[in-house]
């Protein structure tokens, strides 16, 4: 038999004897059963309770809160001086408010807000930049203050551990341009022009772009993981106690990083990308890879590797940036580090975009 009991009379609900966390399905079922039909007003009576324990106190809080929430008075009232401070922890003594109706946002609100969070979004940006322009200089007076031993550590996994699926993709990427032209040069007999087609293509264009998109997704995602997490575990705060600026100590190290290993992985891919193309040369389109080659030399000048190298350079300084800068303003715990991180990859995109445009416009404007 329960050492419990829960009867209604009118208004109030009376609960007694020992109500403990074994009893909660049944405790739960009788609440809702006998508050189907709260009326104006429907309390609960603690005076015959002799133990309740917290998650029965949880309960009954909740269901106070429904009743609220439909519109009834509800009050926990009577409890003896025994279980006063549970229901006080619980804050089963307060006040039971119904939650306030949501209002529709005006159009010009939400437009507001969206401004509002862009400008505070351009502040951080601002005081990043700012923030990173001093430290080089502080740096140039007192070079130990930064992070040097990092760089090793950090170009392996960001350049070495990277270098299998660079290979892999610019080869792909040269092969299927390659294969996907095959039917239009048979048709005009224009079977050498194939290395013409790639090796231009892949050293100016699409052995960057490439290898920028896969660092934004390894190496700006990682930034900001990391730095995000050390945001968010007060690692950074500690820093500042212990004397450290975390820019110089943090963020120039992965700059520098990536300003190296962007211009080697795409120097790989432009080999690689140019394989790929004679791969489909010789299967497909009878050539011999002496033609092949033969051919390369004499489309393929200096300009049009160094000028991908330079858009490299460029891609792999914005995607650092917008890792570190979007890693220490993370907020939250797990949750702020995820968006941190999903931003990264889409702002890195974005910019990797914008910067090969203007890369494009300057380099057409000076000739190359």
């Amino acid at each position: 038999m329960a050492d419990w009991q829960i009867t209604r009379h009118g208004s109030q609900l009376a609960l007694a004897g020992e109500l403990r966390i074994a009893d909660a399905g049944p405790i739960w079922s009788t609440l809702h059963r006998l508050s189907a039909d709260p009326g104006p007003r429907l309390d609960f009576d603690l005076g015959q309770i002799a133990i309740i324990d917290g998650a029965i106190m949880a309960l009954l809080v909740d269901v106070r809160a429904s009743l609220v929430a439909r519109g009834a008075r509800s009050e926990i009232v009577a409890a003896p001086a025994s279980v006063q401070s549970i229901v006080h922890l619980y804050r089963g003594d307060e006040p039971a408010t119904s939650p306030a109706p949501r209002t529709r946002e005006r159009v010009i609100a939400r437009f507001g807000a969206a401004i509002e969070i862009t400008l505070q979004s351009l502040r951080r940006l601002a005081t990043f930049a700012g923030d990173l322009v001093a430290s080089f200089g502080m740096i140039v007076r007192r070079p130990a203050i930064a992070g040097w031993r990092a760089i090793p550590s950090l170009i392996a996994r960001a350049g070495t551990d990277g270098i299998p699926i660079v290979l892999l993709l610019d080869f792909l990427v040269g092969f299927v341009m390659a294969y996907q032209s095959t039917r239009l040069l048979r048709t005009y007999g224009a079977n050498i022009y194939v290395a013409d087609m790639v090796g231009v293509s892949i050293t100016r264009e699409l052995a960057p772009l490439m290898t920028a998109v896969i660092i934004s997704g390894r190496s700006g995602a990682a930034f900001a993981a990391e730095l995000g997490t050390m945001r968010v575990s007060e690692e950074i705060d500690a820093l500042r106690t212990m004397g450290f600026a975390p820019t110089p100590y943090l963020v120039i190290p992965r700059i520098l990083t990536l300003a190296i290993v962007a211009p080697v992985l795409t120097l790989l891919g432009d080999v690689i990308g140019v394989i790929g193309g004679l791969v489909v040369g010789v299967t497909s389109l009878d050539l011999t890879s002496h033609a092949y080659l033969a051919e390369l030399r004499t489309v393929l000048i200096a300009s049009d590797v160094w000028t991908g190298l330079l858009k490299s350079l460029g891609f792999g300084i914005a995607i650092a940036v917008i890792g570190c800068q979007q890693g220490l303003a993370t907020r939250g715990a797990a949750t702020g580090v995820g968006r941190g991180t999903t931003a990264t990859v889409v702002y890195c995109l974005f910019t990797i975009v914008i910067v090969d445009t203007m890369f494009t416009v300057l380099f057409r404007g000076f000739g190359l």
